[in-house]
């Protein structure tokens, strides 16, 4: 069983990767059920890329907010208690979902699209030229 343990607020929490259905993510399932979601509650006529896009920014930015005035160690797993952990992995489930919704309104074919970039980025990026630096490239 795989899962990660931090030590938080003297407690050790673990999250149960199988529990949770995190083994895999299968996007075409997820969006089936946003789509599904939006159209019960009358929302298509809301989910404009436009609109979509916007909330995904609104949402990045509550994401944000979770790691705001921390240092790089206080940001850490280990180093966070488990509100902010909490917080973290509702407001990035957020970003996710606004993402989802966007690729599917625009018909995005995200593992197509996702390999695509990482493999723009290696050329962009060889190791060579840019192992160990955030240099822009």
């Amino acid at each position: 069983m795989s899962y990660a343990s931090i030590l938080s607020d003297r407690q050790i929490i673990r999250f149960d990767r199988v529990q949770y259905g995190l083994e895999k993510v299968n996007t075409d399932e997820i969006q089936a059920r946003l789509d599904d979601f939006a159209k019960e509650r009358d929302w298509e006529q809301f989910h404009s890329p436009k609109n979509l896009s916007m909330a995904l920014a609104g949402e990045a930015g509550e994401l944000l907010e979770v790691f705001q005035w921390l240092t790089q160690e206080q940001s850490q797993l280990a180093s966070l208690s488990s509100d902010q952990l909490e917080a973290a992995t509702e407001e990035l489930a957020d970003v996710l979902i606004y993402a989802l919704r966007l690729a599917d309104k625009l018909d995005i074919n995200l593992q197509g699209a996702i390999s695509k970039k990482i493999d723009k980025n290696a050329l962009r990026y060889t190791v060579e030229a840019s192992k160990g630096s955030t240099a822009k490239r």
